[in-house]
């Protein structure tokens, strides 16, 4: 009995021992990227990119409606001028989910058409809180380039029209990848 416990325990070092060294090697091939682009959000006008699509029977839908969901394919470009270069587009869903209507809860796919990340996508979930200054989301996942990506994009409002629903959002974002 005593030998096999001694034995156990022997694997159980060489797992641990293994499996830290795996994951300091996996660290270290990490990569850096950090971005900076600036998201069209607009829900009015002839090139509207984001409509509600479903909200709460006999409410008005709108962005400070608690329970509204908006369907969006928003623009993402290098500077605040709507019509700046394309580096992508942000592709989902986010949900007026606060009873007071102060946050919406994003879930999009980033898809770059840019030449450096062409094809390649950032899978961003979290609360944006819309009335504060900076707002952080959580990327979750990514493809291409960023398979397996993992990190947080800082959310600025850089201009913003309730009564239209339109809005302009810088996006700062750092990711880790392979």
């Amino acid at each position: 009995m005593a030998t096999k416990i001694v034995i156990l325990s022997l694997m159980f070092l060489l797992a641990l021992a293994t499996s830290t060294e795996a994951s300091k090697y996996q660290f270290q091939n990490l990569k850096e990227t950090n971005m900076m682009f600036y998201m069209q959000d607009w829900e009015t006008g002839a090139n509207a990119t984001a409509t509600p699509v479903a909200g709460i029977p006999h409410k008005r839908w709108w962005i400070l409606g608690f329970g509204t969901i908006f369907a969006t394919d928003d623009k993402l470009t290098v500077a605040i001028e709507r019509n700046s270069s394309e580096v992508g587009r942000a592709h989902g869903i986010y949900v007026n989910s606060a009873l007071d209507g102060s946050d919406l809860h994003l879930l999009m796919s980033l898809v770059f058409t840019n030449k450096e990340y062409n094809g390649s996508t950032l899978e961003i979930q979290g609360a944006d809180r819309f009335y504060q200054k900076y707002r952080e989301v959580s990327v979750v996942s990514g493809t291409g380039i960023f398979r397996l990506a993992r990190g947080f994009a800082t959310l600025e409002t850089v201009y913003l029209d309730i009564p239209n629903s339109n809005a302009i959002i810088r996006w700062n974002v750092t990711v880790f990848h392979y």
